[in-house]
């Protein structure tokens, strides 16, 4: 390991530093190419820019994954919404005696937090609980890399219907990436934590060659969703005006289910393949312009 690398890796643990200063160490810590925040170009670097610059109170509400409930709610219609079995605010209050024989538990306030029980009868209480106090002591903005949305999100935990798909082991994930509100393409992951392995199609479901190095790329073709144009009109709908959001929906029995709405995926230090895309996605974000005078956008 060179000097600047293990000197940025002392760097980036310094939490306290002004995003400004930070983000261009923790982007070249992790990508190793510099980041100019008043001219950002490629995909991640306008990420970093709008964690560093774009603050809408809404944010918050729409990454905590209790609260955005209200939002789709609104937004499409509350059909969309996976049914939700109890909120608790404290590991504590769990009482997995009330719960189902499957459920999911979700930390509303973070990423990869989710407890999938498709057994009760097999569960380690001790074990889980230990695992949701442990989430509940974490903040995301401070986890990461001072991802803005997550900083005041109350942590909390949900408990919501296990969802499962006909001769599936895990559902299909369909991850809308939509630019100033417009769904462009969708990722598509399959098998997740059991045999990770990942898809891009356009919206005219024509198998891109995108891809990260992080996960497998599946070779074979995915049978569309008849629903997947509901699909697009639900990810549209809750892209809103937004920069940048990712808006990820789950298809169950052609079904539409909402998921989550990500502002930053992979925390912005997770390059596309082959290169030349990280310009092309970078180009379909038009940053908003900072107000006069002011260190950061408050309105959509």
């Amino acid at each position: 390991m060179g000097a600047k690398k293990l000197l940025y890796g002392i760097l980036k643990k310094m939490k306290f530093l002004p995003p400004e200063i930070y983000m261009p160490i923790y982007y070249e810590y992790y990508l190793g190419k510099k980041l100019d925040l008043k001219n950002p170009v490629e995909f991640n670097q306008k990420i970093q820019w709008l964690k560093t610059y774009y603050h809408p109170d809404i944010l918050t509400k729409l990454v905590d994954k209790y609260a955005v409930r209200e939002y789709v709610k609104e937004k499409v219609g509350e059909h969309f919404l996976n049914d939700l079995i109890a909120v608790y605010d404290k590991a504590s209050k769990v009482n997995f005696d009330e719960l189902p024989n499957q459920f999911v538990i979700k930390g509303v306030h973070g990423f990869h937090f989710n407890l999938i029980v498709k057994d009760k009868t097999k569960l380690n209480r001790n074990k889980a609980r230990f695992l949701m106090n442990k989430w509940m002591h974490k903040n995301q903005y401070y986890r990461g890399g001072l991802e803005w949305a997550y900083k005041n999100v109350p942590p909390r935990l949900i408990a919501e219907k296990y969802l499962e798909e006909m001769d599936k082991d895990v559902i299909l994930d369909y991850k809308f990436f939509c630019f100033n509100g417009v769904p462009k393409f969708v990722q598509i992951d399959l098998e997740r934590g059991v045999n990770d392995q990942r898809a891009f199609y356009d919206l005219d479901w024509k198998k891109l060659d995108l891809h990260k190095k992080s996960v497998k790329i599946y070779e074979g073709e995915l049978e569309k969703p008849d629903n997947f144009d509901e699909m697009i009109q639900v990810a549209t709908k809750l892209a809103d005006k937004f920069p940048f959001v990712r808006v990820d929906l789950y298809s169950i029995k052609n079904k539409t289910i909402f998921g989550e709405m990500t502002f930053y995926p992979a925390d912005g230090r997770s390059d596309f393949h082959p290169a030349h895309y990280n310009k092309i996605l970078g180009d379909m974000i038009k940053l908003p312009a900072l107000p006069e005078n002011k260190k950061e956008i408050k309105e959509v």
